[in-house]
């Protein structure tokens, strides 16, 4: 048996059968471009499988050393990746460099980090594992460009040739020299091994002259410069003085250019990732350092706890109620998981979840207390009674306490709403209610949110809290 061969035969002892058969004829079948950085969304979709179970049998593969798992920070405007890292712990927070796009950005986890996989080297060798022999627009497909560029499967080569004046292959310590036509316009001289590029802005009147420009590639990341040159000849004079090959390429930025390069695709988040329960589960404490401080924008968190958990053990004895809180923990990490969210600590009775937003965990939060009600009458006691908090906004993700966590103010309202609660009571603040998906499924409920008004404590001004009745 192979060693792919034991691999699959171990994914397939854990993992969704569908997914695991998918991804199986993918490493076998698949041409190579399709195996490197694989976008786990588009694989779903062109598979028919469940996102949640497609990912969760991903992170199992990468696991087990079928796929070698990448964390990508991408420029938010091109979409290209400025940093490709083995762990999230090697993201930086501080700014990243587009010479592409002559941006600086900070980088956050909502969209700027993607997370793809690529087939291990044991399992299959495939080029990208090599790339320094990958042809020059596979490279700009495999290596420069992220998982959420939408570029054409098959003829990416005619296609990019609509869109160039031109383009070589440099050997370390090698010279080239174009000699070009400029058309009038916006032109931009993209290396991608190296991220450098020179932007040339070609107006006014042609001109019989020859114009001259020198571009040498070194190791130093310089910013984005930009020269003036008028359409006509342009002899163009490149020298790599790294130690790999550069792919200098030019390009014509037009509305042609914009159509070919600025499709776009959903892509699988670093925020996503942290928010997935078989994430959580196999990466616990793997996954940040303890210094590390990584912004993101939106991040919906839902707190529980039980009313009254102390008048249950001494009503019911010790060896009863720790059975209905374990059932209650139970239930309600399966409701957390199916909603697409993460667990992210239990404090005492209490639950601390994650959503990528805030329908998913208003929708977590009804069925939360629909269930309590289900086990209550099952056991003819209304023993667990049930407060829920919700809120979104901005947070950090931190490492607290050896375990991967969030830290800032949002954090802090969730946990003063659901102190708010009363028994069997939902509040909610603006920020949930307010979206347009919440509204679908208070709706689709028959839910009416009442309006309250309640001071926190840490909080300025007084929040808008709704209960969901």
């Amino acid at each position: 048996m192979s060693e792919a061969q034991s691999l699959f035969a171990v994914l397939r002892q854990s993992a969704d059968t569908d997914c695991v058969a998918a991804l199986e004829r993918l490493v076998r079948d698949a041409p190579d471009r399709r195996l490197a950085r694989i976008n786990v969304l588009e694989f779903a979709g062109r598979e028919g499988l469940k996102e949640e179970r497609t990912i969760a049998t991903f992170l199992q593969a990468a696991q087990i050393g079928l796929l070698d798992m990448s964390w990508n920070v991408l420029c938010p405007s091109c979409s290209g990746v400025l940093d490709a890292n083995t762990s999230l712990k090697s993201v930086r927070s501080q700014e990243y460099y587009c010479a592409f796009c002559n941006l600086n950005n900070e980088p956050t986890l909502d969209d700027m980090v993607e997370v793809s996989f690529t087939v291990n080297p044991r399992v299959r060798r495939i080029a990208v594992h090599d790339p320094d022999q990958l042809p020059l627009w596979e490279y700009y497909r495999q290596v420069f460009w992220g998982r959420g560029v939408d570029l054409p499967e098959e003829g990416l080569e005619a296609a990019m040739q609509q869109v160039t004046l031109d383009a070589v292959e440099l050997p370390a310590g090698e010279k080239a020299f174009l000699s070009l036509q400029l058309p009038a316009g916006f032109v931009i001289v993209l290396e991608p091994v190296s991220h450098a590029a020179q932007f040339i802005n070609v107006t006014g009147e042609p001109t019989q002259d020859r114009q001259n420009v020198t571009l040498v590639y070194n190791n130093l990341r310089a910013p984005t410069g930009e020269i003036t040159l008028r359409p006509g000849t342009i002899r163009l004079s490149l020298e790599n003085r790294t130690a790999t090959r550069a792919l200098p390429t030019v390009w014509v930025v037009d509305d042609k250019f914009a159509a070919l390069v600025g499709k776009r695709r959903p892509f699988l988040t670093a925020k996503r990732l942290l928010s997935n329960q078989t994430f959580r589960d196999i990466y616990r404490t793997d996954t940040l350092d303890v210094d590390q401080r990584l912004k993101i924008t939106s991040l919906t968190f839902l707190f529980t706890d039980l009313k009254g958990s102390t008048e249950l053990y001494e009503r019911v004895g010790d060896l009863v109620a720790f059975d209905l809180v374990r059932e209650h923990f139970r239930t309600l990490n399966e409701i957390v998981a199916a909603e697409g969210g993460a667990v992210v600590k239990t404090i005492g009775d209490a639950v601390m979840a994650t959503f990528l937003t805030p329908d998913h965990a208003l929708s977590a939060a009804l069925r939360m207390r629909e269930a309590m009600r289900r086990l209550n009458s099952t056991h003819g006691r209304e023993d667990l009674l049930l407060k829920i908090g919700i809120h979104e906004g901005p947070c950090l993700a931190v490492n607290l306490n050896e375990r991967q966590d969030y830290f800032g103010q949002t954090v802090n309202i969730a946990s003063r709403v659901q102190g708010l609660a009363q028994t069997r009571s939902i509040l909610a603040t603006a920020p949930v209610i307010d979206n347009p998906k919440s509204a679908e499924v208070l709706s689709s409920n028959g839910q009416k949110p009442m309006a309250q008004s309640h001071p926190l404590r840490g909080v300025a001004a007084e929040v808008a809290v709704y209960e969901i009745p």
